[in-house]
């Protein structure tokens, strides 16, 4: 199973199931595609949603909590968790950098683990390469991925980047598989319209049938529009 494969699971599974319903909650389903900041806009009255929530939102859309050098860093980290491949763009192409920012105002108790988290690793950058983590190269962020990335094989002194990357991985799955670009990359369907044409003439010539011509039925035609044969 490959990365892409494991994190489908880990956004639908019950790792990050709670985060997932917090994340889906707030948005209808035209917002799911390009997440709450983008679709803010684009809310109106048939949105199926309070004033009051309206309201919350947008005040929280137009708050800025991370800095210019942490949304770098989160946008880094989105794309090596989720980078572009044949399938679909990258996480950051999704827009999970933006979906993190609200989320972390939408929930509060996350604020101080992923901001201690983004503080760590660039102290961690700091000792180890003599920059911050934006700042190393590809090579050198990815070693340092590595240490905190497999939970089972990171050292001791690892628990707090481990504790924060779990974080970072949950948040950039759900955000990226509830976006347009990932419901897409999961193949979902959902509901798809169709059209009934009747009974196919063989069956009902097999069976010894046919529609009375004096007696109009429903049919739509390719495109699902209704039309009305007698």
């Amino acid at each position: 199973m490959d990365r892409r494969e494991s994190l489908k699971l880990l956004a639908l599974g019950s790792v990050s199931a709670g985060l997932f319903i917090e994340a889906c909650k707030q948005q209808s389903p035209s917002q799911t595609a390009t997440h709450i900041p983008a679709s803010l806009k684009a809310w109106d009255e048939n949105s199926g949603r309070q004033p009051f929530e309206v309201e919350r939102d947008e005040k929280l859309a137009s708050e800025k909590f991370f800095t210019d050098h942490e949304m770098k860093t989160i946008a880094i980290l989105a794309d090596i968790i989720i980078p572009a491949d044949e399938h679909s763009g990258s996480a950051t192409d999704a827009g999970v950098p933006d979906f993190i920012e609200f989320i972390v105002k939408d929930m509060p108790h996350l604020q101080t683990p992923m901001r201690g988290g983004l503080r760590w690793l660039d102290y961690q950058c700091m000792q180890r390469y003599g920059k911050d983590f934006a700042s190393c190269s590809p090579n050198e962020q990815m070693e340092m991925v590595d240490e905190i990335a497999w939970p089972n094989k990171a050292k001791p002194e690892m628990a707090p980047g481990v504790a924060f990357f779990n974080l970072m991985r949950n948040l950039t799955a759900t955000g990226f598989f509830t976006s347009e670009m990932g419901i897409k990359d999961l193949g979902y369907m959902g509901n798809q319209p169709n059209f009934w044409d009747g009974v196919p003439e063989d069956v009902l010539q097999q069976f010894g049938l046919s529609y009375d011509p004096n007696i109009p039925y429903i049919k739509a035609d390719e495109r699902g529009k209704i039309m009305t044969w007698s």
